[in-house]
């Protein structure tokens, strides 16, 4: 029970990683909230406190903030993205992604940082993406890369108060990786060739993801701050050339 007695506000926490860091928490002994821009789920764990927000609101954001109180861990979780190039994007586009990933990890920084406790602990969700470029991402690894930077940024100007570091998934098994496949030409050989390049042999799982919010939730993470942690397999720690092939 690393995190008994700890308060938490997890964005995003519906489904895929959100949830299972929703869920990793309460087995740590978390006080959870949550929030999606939808309807509270059915399937929503016991005990798990629910918003409907869309985090690129600054004053639903604030208002929230209001009613919570303050949390110890805030996770930054809340993210969409499109399968578009610079050139095929639209306002709209342009609204949606960087409102939700970039704007609202801001808002939610800026609402929460003012209300935490001595010590808390910021968790962004940046991505991969954010460091190598995913290709017809534009506006999802450009909002990674801001979440990156900002992550510095809290890390640097507001410690000691809080921590503030970002984890970085790899391909995680959720929806936004089977739209990534989608866009190939052939979606089960892409597939069976990211799997080849991964040294773990598997995709990640929302599990892995929440193991480490768990960590840097805790004090056993005291002295990591403003750090980008890689969790996505051994991804990005091989080669381009397909180990399948030698």
């Amino acid at each position: 029970m690393r995190l008994a007695g700890k308060r938490a506000f997890v964005t995003g926490g519906k489904q895929g990683i959100g949830r299972g860091i929703v869920e990793a928490f309460l087995a740590e002994g978390t006080a959870v909230t949550t929030c999606g821009r939808g309807p509270q789920p059915d399937d929503l764990p016991e005990n798990v406190v629910w918003y409907t927000l869309d985090v690129s609101d600054a004053e639903a954001v604030a208002e929230i903030v209001s009613i919570v109180g303050g949390t110890d861990i805030l996770v930054n979780n809340a993210g969409v993205q499109v399968e578009k190039t610079v050139t095929e994007s639209s306002d709209a586009d342009w609204d949606l992604v960087m409102g939700v990933n970039a704007r609202g990890v801001f808002n939610c920084c800026r609402a929460f940082i003012p209300e935490m406790s001595q010590g808390g602990s910021i968790i962004n969700i940046g991505s991969i993406s954010g460091n190598a470029a995913d290709p017809s991402m534009a506006l999802y690894n450009a909002s990674k890369a801001f979440v990156h930077g900002l992550t510095r940024s809290i890390a640097v100007d507001h410690g000691p108060a809080v921590r503030c570091n970002a984890i970085c998934p790899g391909w995680i098994e959720t929806g936004m990786l089977d739209a990534a496949f989608d866009l190939a030409h052939d979606p089960e050989k892409a597939k069976s060739d990211a799997l080849a390049r991964h040294a773990v042999k598997r995709f990640g799982k929302p599990a892995d993801i929440a193991a480490m919010a768990v960590w840097l939730a805790s004090d056993d993470s005291s002295f990591a701050t403003g750090q980008l942690f890689t969790v996505d397999g051994g991804l990005t720690a091989a080669s381009p050339l397909n180990p399948g092939l030698l």
